[in-house]
């Protein structure tokens, strides 16, 4: 399957889906980009290898007219963890990692990682951890870790303070970032409570400590290259630009889509600090793609990726 047969390919009804409900998917989203709140979208809903739906309505580039086709690139954030965890099992498959191992192996400023008790953002009262950090944490978001933008409690603030809000840093490499989520203290003991975090950000690291290879060469030589996965990786390049949504936001005051994010750019060149948890940009396609991999339980098009049981 091609960027440009990602058209459906059979009747809704054939799969034992209903053909007038899918339309319905398309007049909720319509009325959101009429009414401003959105600037388009791009659906593609499949059943049994099969895509029965796919539509596309409004703009990638408001401010230059520029529409929506079926090979617009957008920025995927968080649809990058289930690739980042694939990466993962597939290291546990051959032997290399196991879910049990603890995260200070690969990471060793994880090993002084202490917890929250008590106190402040500004004056934080803490404890070591009762049970060390273990790659499973990180894959089920139990480490203990959080988000600078998840507003919940006093390390969420550490973590806006350290620079970790909506923006990913582009000074530091993945090491460096990890090693300075590390230094805050983490919100509960490791294997306690579930929080959605970083956890995926650091699981990236041990991916590339394991393998001996950058976050990026792995996905593209081990993941993206097998299954086809070609406008798929953490930067759109300059030959590329023309096709990626531009970055729009919600205005607090009126919820209509607005540009002019500090964020916009990162996507646009080769990151210093390649975010498992948030880092690609990809389109309807490819990650369709990824998707049926998943459902064939492992089986891309030129071969099996990962065993039925994982």
């Amino acid at each position: 399957m091609t960027m440009a047969q990602i058209t459906a390919t059979i009747r809704p009804e054939e799969v034992g889906m209903s053909s007038e409900r899918l339309a319905r998917i398309d007049d909720h989203f319509r009325t959101y980009v009429d009414d401003g709140r959105l600037p388009g979208y791009s659906v593609a809903v499949a059943r049994y290898g099969q895509l029965a739906h796919v539509s596309h309505y409004g703009m990638r580039n408001v401010e230059d007219k520029l529409p929506i086709t079926a090979d617009t690139m957008y920025r995927i954030y968080s649809m990058t963890k289930p690739i980042t965890s694939i990466a993962c099992m597939m290291l546990v498959e051959e032997g290399k990692l196991q879910l049990t191992d603890e995260v200070r192996e690969f990471i060793p400023s994880f090993g002084k990682t202490e917890v929250f008790r008590g106190g402040s953002s500004l004056a934080p009262v803490t404890e070591p951890q009762r049970e060390q950090m273990r790659v499973w944490h990180l894959l089920t978001h139990t480490a203990g870790l959080t988000y600078g933008f998840n507003y919940y409690d006093a390390i969420d603030d550490m973590y806006r303070r350290a620079g970790f809000d909506y923006g990913i840093p582009q000074t530091d490499n993945l090491e460096q970032i990890c090693d300075r989520y590390a230094a805050l203290p983490l919100v509960f003991h490791p294997g306690t409570s579930w929080n959605y975090s970083v956890a995926t950000d650091i699981l990236g690291r041990v991916v590339e400590v394991v393998s001996g290879m950058t976050l990026d060469r792995f996905f593209e030589e081990r993941i993206f290259a097998p299954l086809g996965m070609h406008d798929t990786s953490f930067w759109a390049p300059e030959s590329k630009h023309d096709r990626m949504a531009a970055l729009y936001v919600a205005d607090t005051m009126t919820q209509k889509a607005r540009r002019g994010t500090t964020i916009e750019q990162n996507a646009l060149r080769k990151p210093t600090y390649f975010s498992g948890g948030g880092g690609l940009v990809s389109t309807a396609h490819d990650y369709l793609v990824f998707c049926e991999m998943l459902r064939r339980h492992g089986v891309g098009p030129k071969g099996r990726l990962l065993n039925k049981e994982t």
